[in-house]
């Protein structure tokens, strides 16, 4: 999951970013569905609507990045 370094050091993007589920995964926007949707097909643009549950790799890396928690 590449996120830029200036994410890093800002608490309340984080918060904005990630929200976390009553079970304490994390949800996150889904990328790749702000412009030049024209070019993929119907199933890309079906499976990435909405929010995905973050892995658990990369949740604890998210939660160790939020200096305030999530929550």
């Amino acid at each position: 999951m590449a996120v830029h370094k200036s994410s890093r050091k800002q608490g309340d993007e984080n918060a904005q970013r990630f929200k976390l589920t009553a079970t304490g995964k994390l949800k996150h926007g889904v990328a790749g569905k702000r412009h030049r949707l024209i070019s993929h097909n119907g199933k890309y643009i079906r499976q990435n609507r909405g929010t995905k549950v973050l892995s658990k790799a990369d949740t604890a890396t998210v939660k160790a990045w939020a200096p305030y928690g999530l929550g």
